[in-house]
């Protein structure tokens, strides 16, 4: 790891003339608002959603699962891909997100679609429309949603920090990687100790809390997020561990981690899912075509 050695004076007011480097670059911008014109597709069912399978994604496709498999039909979903390489900022995809960040979901059970964006929103939303994976007494649900918040507020410590610093910038600045890493490292301790005592995040019932942390800290706490286990010593959170592994385990859970992947193994990759039987014909090992623009 090497420091940035050069000296840096921010100018009295900031302008956008340059590209800011790393990976993403390409499709940074400091403005909102669509770059071309592109209408959404819709599908058959009550739900539209948006989305590509990262961990703000995999929290909805999750929750749309367990959904379905405790029995709410009214779950039944598309799930459109949404690839962030300036798809994002087409203006059917603004007119449902204004941030242009996925996921987004349309409601279309209604008189009028009601439209809902921001994942930790999303699962709210749907936790209150089917009543599932919220508790009702009052304490549980508080707990509920203190976890779900945290994770709202510490994810960007996590990806815009650690990760962009330590994986995904032009330069590797020791000072940036470092004090991303101790946050990192002490968001999953405090995990960590919450789970030494409590099943699930909120206690004893598995909620949209488990839902909003798991695809952020059970992918790091099993070194698939910017390839940093190893540099954050992972393994050593044990209780994290054991709560990841009984999470990944549940068949919902190994569902909604598929819908609108397209990296991985072949059989891993379910870039649209319109029914459940897609989940066993049209993952990419069986089909075979590229993901869709």
């Amino acid at each position: 790891m090497t420091d940035d050695t050069s000296a840096y004076e921010p100018p009295k007011v900031w302008t956008w003339n340059k590209e800011s480097g790393g990976r993403f670059a390409s499709i940074n911008r400091p403005i909102a608002g669509p770059t071309h014109d592109k209408e959404l597709p819709v599908g058959r069912h009550p739900l539209q959603l948006y989305s590509l399978a990262t961990p703000n994604g995999v929290k909805v496709t999750v929750m749309l699962e367990e959904l379905l498999a405790a029995g709410h039909k009214g779950a039944e979903y598309d799930a459109w891909l949404i690839k962030i390489d300036g798809n994002q900022f087409g203006s059917g995809f603004v007119a449902v997100n204004p941030n242009s960040k996925i996921p987004a979901l349309m409601d279309r059970s209604g008189k009028e679609p009601i439209r809902v964006f921001e994942s930790g929103s999303i699962l709210v939303y749907l936790a209150e429309k089917f009543g599932a994976f919220l508790p009702t007494d009052v304490k549980t649900r508080a707990e509920t949603f203190s976890w779900l918040f945290w994770q709202m507020g510490a994810a960007p410590y996590l990806g815009g920090g650690f990760g962009h610093f330590y994986a995904y910038a032009p330069t590797k600045i020791e000072y940036a990687i470092d004090r991303f890493a101790m946050e990192v490292k002490r968001q999953l301790d405090v995990l960590d100790r919450r789970l030494a005592d409590n099943e699930y995040l909120a206690g004893d019932v598995y909620t949209i809390a488990d839902m909003a942390v798991w695809p952020w800290y059970g992918s790091l706490a099993k070194g698939l997020l910017y390839g940093g286990g190893e540099f954050l010593s992972v393994q050593d959170y044990k209780n994290v561990q054991r709560w990841t592994d009984a999470i990944a385990a549940r068949p919902a859970v190994k569902r909604g981690r598929m819908v609108n992947r397209t990296w991985g193994e072949p059989s891993s990759q379910l870039h649209e899912r319109h029914d459940a039987i897609d989940f066993e014909t049209k993952t990419q090992d069986k089909i075979g075509e590229p993901a869709a623009s």
